[in-house]
């Protein structure tokens, strides 16, 4: 680590610190965790935020909200895809769960929240930047976690049943492969510019 700046430079302290850490604190609320039996990502401009959703009686509820930065999200897509190989492996393949017919019209993102409960103290959801990933022959537990020093600790754990999961999958790179489309385009020409191609 590099030297810390002493408080008589100009009142501040800043330090560099390596901290990687194999195990994280479980804080008592957080241990019981939450079942889920879906989730919606969505992107920010700085973030993306899946909502874990839980529609088996009304009204339907938003679980937990967890913010991920967009560099832990392809890590994210890695270890699940790694996990569901080794679930499949073991167990064999999830039942696959039914699908809209083709022709059916996706609600929109706000017909969809217009029927999700979420309550105020879960509006601005958790942080997390590392995931980690287990699962039984019937669920997957998502760890989120905070590292952080000087202890990581979970800072949300969410149950999902195993048919859940390769819907999420699929949702998570589905959602990141936009994101890349979306950084990776030129942005818009100021108004009264004219671009020219040459």
């Amino acid at each position: 680590s590099e030297r810390p700046s002493t408080p008589g430079d100009s009142g501040a302290v800043t330090q560099q610190i390596q901290h990687q850490q194999v195990s994280a604190r479980v804080p008592e609320k957080v241990g019981r965790g939450v079942f889920s039996t879906g989730a919606i990502v969505l992107q920010g401009p700085q973030e993306f935020v899946v909502d874990f959703i839980l529609r088996m009686a009304q009204p339907h509820l938003v679980v937990a909200r967890v913010i991920l930065p967009p560099s832990v999200v392809p890590r994210l897509i890695a270890a699940l895809r790694e996990n569901l190989h080794n679930f499949q492996t073991r167990f064999g393949a999830p039942p696959a769960l039914p699908t809209a017919p083709p022709s059916a019209t996706p609600p929109s993102i706000e017909e969809i929240y217009d029927q999700l409960k979420l309550p105020d103290e879960g509006l601005s959801g958790v942080y997390a930047n590392v995931v980690m990933i287990s699962h039984s022959p019937s669920e997957f537990c998502f760890d989120f976690i905070t590292n952080f020093y000087p202890r990581s600790a979970v800072s949300c754990r969410v149950y999902l049943a195993a048919p859940q999961v390769p819907r999420l999958l699929d949702t998570l790179t589905k959602s990141f492969e936009q994101f890349q489309r979306r950084i990776t385009q030129p942005p818009p020409a100021p108004p009264g510019t004219s671009t020219v191609i040459a």
